[in-house]
């Protein structure tokens, strides 16, 4: 029987979990920096207008965040800053240290949730801020995307996000349909697949 730490990861397993962590943050920073240039008022940081692509439902509204989920944890972005990097170890470990990056699917996943840390991360460093941002949302992190459905409950509206916490939650939601719907033989066949041919002596 072939153990996970016996499994040599093919190549294509850390190209697939890199290019996606880099894609997602790239797509995070990139989206962040073009909302902030052109929508983002530093004088006025907490009043922003929104913008509205679907009148009412869904839009861009500049703001920032100083703590996590739901601004939870106001002012404490490094202690958030740290459980990152924490967590980036954790994943990082458990794909190719422990070898859960034989399961393809799980390679993508948190490659996803990768992408998703790094982009709040990279704010919660004050990487984001320039200069003329007060001193205050210097660490926070920066959202964008406004939602709504009027009439109902906590959509009235939703918290602003950003495409970092797309990913983190589209990652949290592959992983529950992992552990959910794909059994250990699923995840296993891949690995064995993976295993250079051995020759069966007989007597």
């Amino acid at each position: 029987m072939i153990s996970k730490q016996d499994v040599r990861l093919p190549v294509s397993r850390y190209v697939l979990f890199f290019c996606i962590a880099a894609a997602g943050l790239a797509v995070d920073l990139v989206t962040k920096h073009l909302a902030f240039k052109h929508y983002f008022d530093p004088a006025s940081s907490f009043g922003q207008q929104p913008r509205w692509w679907i009148e009412g439902i869904f839009g861009l509204q500049t703001s920032t965040n100083p703590g996590a989920l739901f601004g939870m944890g106001s002012g404490f972005s490094w202690v958030f800053a740290i459980l990152s990097v924490v967590a980036i170890s954790a994943i990082l470990g458990w794909l190719f240290v422990f070898k859960g990056a034989a399961d393809r699917w799980l390679t993508f996943t948190l490659g996803l949730i990768t992408g998703g840390i790094l982009g709040n991360l990279y704010d919660r460093v004050g990487l984001g801020a320039l200069p003329s941002y007060p001193p205050e949302i210097h660490t926070n992190v920066r959202d964008f995307i406004l939602f709504r459905l009027e009439g109902v409950p906590f959509f009235e509206p939703w918290p602003n996000f950003n495409f970092a916490d797309c990913w983190l939650v589209c990652g949290a939601a592959l992983l529950f349909f992992h552990a959910l719907f794909l059994t250990p033989e699923e995840e296993t066949s891949d690995s064995a697949t993976s295993q250079p041919s051995s020759k069966v002596s007989h007597d």
